[in-house]
């Protein structure tokens, strides 16, 4: 079974994400199990305090390696696990890096907030992973994207293993050709939208053709 372990000040933004649909079944099959990590449970002050002032001065708040470090070391490891901290300044994800992602047996993730964490935790992480070239509130949101990426990559995850092989990026890199459902044909604006009719023809090479075509010039 794989796992998720998600360290966050804030477990219950993934709630609703992660009991629902194909997660909430892969965790009922035992496919997949997740849990989150209340990081403040590893503080000892009154106030759970997981993050203060940078050194140097500056703005914000950043998170303290020490409590960090106590998270980590309290999670039990599987065989092949890896540990990611998710960061704007990581490298950026892609499908060949969930392809990668989805060998290993367990994946914990490392949700920073305000102004991040304090570097040294880079020292304690295996990777740090980037979804884009912008700033999010904190790391939960790319954790879960990272997840539900991954997640499809393990059998039984999504219930026909061909949708995955046929979807953007996971054949030669391509992005995934047109689809279309009932009904052939749509009025919009005065102009009727109809559904190209090799896929009505019942010929399943010329279909595969058009299909492989048509996902080339996506790419274009």
């Amino acid at each position: 079974m794989k796992q998720f372990d998600v360290i966050t000040i804030f477990p219950h933004i993934l709630d609703s994400y992660i009991n629902e649909s194909l997660f909430l079944r892969a965790q009922k099959n035992k496919v997949l199990k997740i849990k989150t990590h209340y990081l403040r449970q590893w503080t000892k002050d009154r106030h759970q305090t997981v993050d203060d002032k940078p050194y140097g001065g500056g703005v914000g708040l950043v998170f303290k390696a020490d409590i960090i470090m106590k998270a980590l070391a309290s999670i039990k490891r599987q065989k092949k696990s890896r540990v990611i901290l998710t960061a704007a300044n990581g490298k950026t994800f892609n499908q060949k890096t969930a392809q990668r992602l989805s060998k290993y047996d367990q994946l914990i993730f490392v949700c920073p907030r305000y102004e991040g964490v304090d570097a040294r935790v880079e020292k304690m992480v295996d990777e740090k992973i980037s979804i884009g070239d912008y700033i999010l509130t904190g790391g939960e949101l790319p954790a879960m994207v990272i997840m539900d990426a991954v997640s499809r990559h393990y059998p039984t995850f999504v219930g026909k293993q061909e949708s995955v092989q046929d979807e953007s990026f996971s054949k030669d890199n391509y992005l995934e050709y047109p689809q279309y459902t009932r009904p052939e044909e749509v009025k919009y604006q005065g102009k009727k939208l109809k559904v190209p009719s090799v896929l009505l023809s019942g010929n399943h090479a010329k279909i595969k053709e058009w299909r492989v075509k048509k996902s080339k010039s996506q790419n274009t």
